[in-house]
């Protein structure tokens, strides 16, 4: 086997980190979607007012904590 097939067959094993990013982002981008989406009742059952779920919503994807980058 050629060094560059050895190289292309290690690659498709994992993932390309743009790719990783990008999953991991439209995920994080879902889900803030779905917290300003909760009807009020619920949003008292996690303890977040309106006004912070609206404001997480609107955090950029990138915005996320250090342990969410992994």
């Amino acid at each position: 086997m050629t060094r560059a097939g050895t190289i292309a067959r290690r690659l498709a094993r994992r993932p390309l980190p743009v790719l990783s990013f990008l999953s991991r982002a439209l995920a994080v981008r879902r889900e803030r979607q779905a917290l300003r989406d909760l009807p009020p009742e619920m949003l008292r059952d996690i303890g977040l007012s309106r006004e912070a779920a609206l404001r997480e919503a609107e955090r950029p994807i990138w915005d996320v904590p250090p342990h969410w980058r992994r």
